[in-house]
């Protein structure tokens, strides 16, 4: 009878402990499923940083950290723009596993929401003032112990040709979002893209006078590993070519090509 009380008793106890165990293991789970949750949400909306500028300007950024990343990407808008304009395309990004890092400059405004950094400086800074801004981002960067990528937008996709020439050794590859030579000097944009040892990209609007600005550009840089996508389907001028609410028809396709180039340069 007492064997017979023991045997309940220890089935009891067995059953009880059970269900604690499986709650236990389920409670570990929702945890991780949580932490992952959050880290994907702010790998979404990006974590707000700022840079400081040789000269003390301070600049805003958004931080889009890829837990594993193969590389840094760091984004620059065009004229009266600022870092909202990769709200979409850094997301998208970090999914791909590129960490990104998108930049107020201090010459741009409020196109896609507030410009923290234009906002912080006073007077009317030029093209060429703004490349203070590209360097401190650049200088973020070096640390982190990955390539990187240099991306801009209309006139930063002029000054990351500069920027890059002034760090040889220091940018893996660049992305060039309809350039041009925007910058008041002649062929200067030309001159400097013609000193790259690195593999560059370059789009343009579906337009005959940016796809040829574009084309001297990249023309200029040594070596066979560069790309000049003329847009197939439909392109608009920046780095809007890839936001389908400002490209419907032509998003997607221009993505192709871009995933192509950092699948190659940044695998």
């Amino acid at each position: 009878m007492r064997m017979m009380v023991a045997i309940l008793a220890a089935a009891g106890l067995a059953g009880c402990n059970a269900p604690e165990r499986a709650s236990s293991a389920q409670s570990s789970d929702a945890a991780k499923a949580m932490v992952v949750g959050h880290q994907t949400l702010k790998s979404a909306i990006g974590a707000p940083i700022t840079l400081k500028a040789a000269d003390g300007v301070t600049v805003y950024a958004t931080l889009y950290a890829a837990p594993q990343p193969k590389a840094v990407i760091l984004l620059f808008h065009q004229a009266g723009s600022g870092k909202g304009e990769y709200a979409t395309i850094a997301p998208r990004l970090v999914k791909l596993g590129y960490t990104a890092l998108a930049i107020d400059q201090r010459s741009g405004g409020d196109l896609f929401g507030p410009n923290q950094t234009a906002r912080g400086v006073s007077g009317q800074p030029t093209y060429l003032d703004a490349k203070a801004d590209l360097q401190a981002a650049l200088d973020w960067a070096k640390p982190q112990g990955k390539p990187i990528l240099l991306w801009g937008s209309s006139y930063s996709s002029a000054l990351v040709f500069l920027v890059a020439a002034e760090n040889p050794g220091a940018v893996a590859g660049l992305l060039s979002f309809s350039p041009g030579e925007y910058l008041g000097q002649a062929d200067l944009v030309r001159r400097n893209a013609a000193t790259l040892a690195i593999p560059v990209f370059v789009t343009s609007a579906k337009d005959a006078d940016e796809i040829a600005a574009a084309k001297a550009i990249v023309d200029a840089v040594p070596g066979t590993g560069n790309v000049d996508a003329v847009p197939a389907i439909a392109g608009v001028h920046g780095s809007s070519t890839l936001i389908a609410a400002r490209n419907a028809a032509g998003a997607e396709d221009n993505w192709r090509a871009v995933e192509a180039f950092l699948g190659r340069v940044a695998p």
